[in-house]
């Protein structure tokens, strides 16, 4: 099992029925911390792969907003990622292209996630959201990735990013 702690606490501060469920999980060489608070009735049946999940994605584009070159702590040398159909493969080629993209400032707001287990332990997540970057327009965008635990930690072995463009003309 990975090393991920899942700590249940009810919240004082928040109204009655709500739960903070703190998860610590290592994510390639970080141990990512996470808080999370939601109706009780919400989280009390969360499978651990939906919560490692959630945190991975939260975490994920923290780092993506604030610092990209700090994204290579996540991914794996044998790691795949297709950005807009350009693929690439390793460490240093995925952390190259995103910290190569063309603008300086992005913010990223996630619409919706979804998370499963795989038939081989690992946990494909879903990401449906908009970002803004430098002075462009708001854009949607979908990416996918895939979670495996290795040694103890989880890492990013695929990724698939794709713009919510579409072309009607």
């Amino acid at each position: 099992m990975p090393k991920s702690d899942v700590y249940k606490d009810y919240d004082t501060q928040k109204p009655t029925g709500w739960l903070r469920l703190y998860v610590r999980a290592l994510v390639g060489e970080q141990t990512l911390h996470c808080a999370i608070e939601k109706p009780a009735s919400v989280m009390v049946d969360q499978p651990l792969w939906e919560q490692i999940g959630s945190s991975f994605v939260q975490h994920y584009y923290q780092m993506f907003d604030s610092d990209r070159s700090q994204l290579g702590s996540i991914y794996i040398d044998a790691s795949c990622l297709t950005w807009e159909g350009q693929q690439f493969q390793g460490k240093r080629a995925i952390v190259e292209k995103l910290t190569g993209l063309p603008f300086t400032k992005i913010a990223h707001s996630i619409t919706a996630q979804d998370h499963q287990p795989t038939p081989d332990c690992c946990i494909l997540s879903m990401v449906v959201g908009q970002l803004k970057a430098d002075d462009d327009p708001i854009m949607g965008f979908h990416q996918s990735f895939i979670l495996k635990n290795i040694n103890d930690a989880w890492v990013c072995t695929n990724d698939m990013f794709r713009l919510a463009i579409h072309n009607f003309g």
